[in-house]
């Protein structure tokens, strides 16, 4: 889609959880091909919108696709003369001015799905929505996900997208872009046990986890080895308890925040 405006461009790149740079004509000292603020998304297949064509362009083109495939890639800036004195790997642009390109890598994000959304659900809400990722919100209760109740993520820097299943929230699983992190968390032990059962037989998640206690677990275990037909190591991806194991407390904030620590442990993992 070449018309697709830059911003598009980047919504796409996130949703196909792929990673890209946004190219921007930052200064322009002269005559250049095109005024400062001009942008250009470069994904691992594409482009989208220009930063005026010519030498520049497949030069910033050419430095994007090698930060796509850097592990750990950072901004940074490009200056470029344009004069017939100047010759670059893709032929010499002579305006007579000199432009400075910003280059922004667009990492993929942590994608995160938090089933039930009751008192710990949503204070890890709370604290995911502060950081840039997407956050799934799933429970088969309407009152769980009202508009009032989700007010104080209003603000979010995350994307929210809200899930109302009232029968079968497994379903969700199938929907969730590959790596994303699974909480189980609801109130319901049978819809918890059900949820263990479907993320193991999804491929591509990423970690696992369960609330609960020793006891939970431990029957939760049995079934899944014998009504599931789970091996040892396919039921060790799950996770539980959840969050740091030097952080006791009981209370619903005290627990989205050991948990949330935890995930961002896994980030960094991730991006490791």
């Amino acid at each position: 889609m070449p018309d697709m405006t830059w911003v598009a461009a980047v919504a796409r790149l996130r949703t196909r959880r792929e990673t890209g740079v946004l190219v921007t004509v930052a200064t322009v000292r002269g005559h250049a091909p095109r005024k400062a603020g001009a942008k250009l998304v470069v994904g691992p297949a594409g482009t989208w919108g220009s930063i005026g064509g010519g030498n520049i362009e497949a030069v910033a083109i050419d430095r994007a696709r090698e930060l796509i495939d850097a592990p750990r890639p950072e901004a940074e800036l490009m200056e470029f003369a344009l004069n017939d004195k100047v010759s670059g790997p893709h032929g010499v642009q002579c305006c007579g001015g000199a432009v400075t390109v910003l280059l922004e890598p667009l990492p993929v994000v942590p994608a995160v799905a938090v089933f039930g959304v009751g008192h710990v659900g949503l204070e890890l809400a709370r604290i995911l929505a502060r950081h840039d990722l997407d956050l799934h919100l799933v429970d088969t209760r309407a009152d769980m996900l009202a508009d009032d109740r989700l007010d104080v993520l209003t603000d979010a820097v995350a994307q929210v997208h809200v899930h109302h299943v009232p029968l079968l929230p497994e379903e969700v699983l199938a929907e969730l872009a590959p790596g994303t992190h699974v909480l189980i968390m609801t109130h319901d032990h049978a819809e918890d046990a059900a949820l263990c059962d479907a993320a193991l037989r999804t491929p591509g998640l990423g970690s696992i986890g369960l609330i609960g206690s020793a006891a939970k677990w431990a029957r939760f275990r049995k079934r899944l080895a014998t009504e599931g037909g789970h091996d040892d190591g396919t039921i060790d991806r799950i996770k539980t308890p959840i969050g740091l194991p030097t952080i006791s407390g009981k209370e619903p904030a005290t627990i989205a925040v050991s948990v949330a620590a935890d995930l961002l442990r896994a980030f960094e993992d991730d991006r490791g």
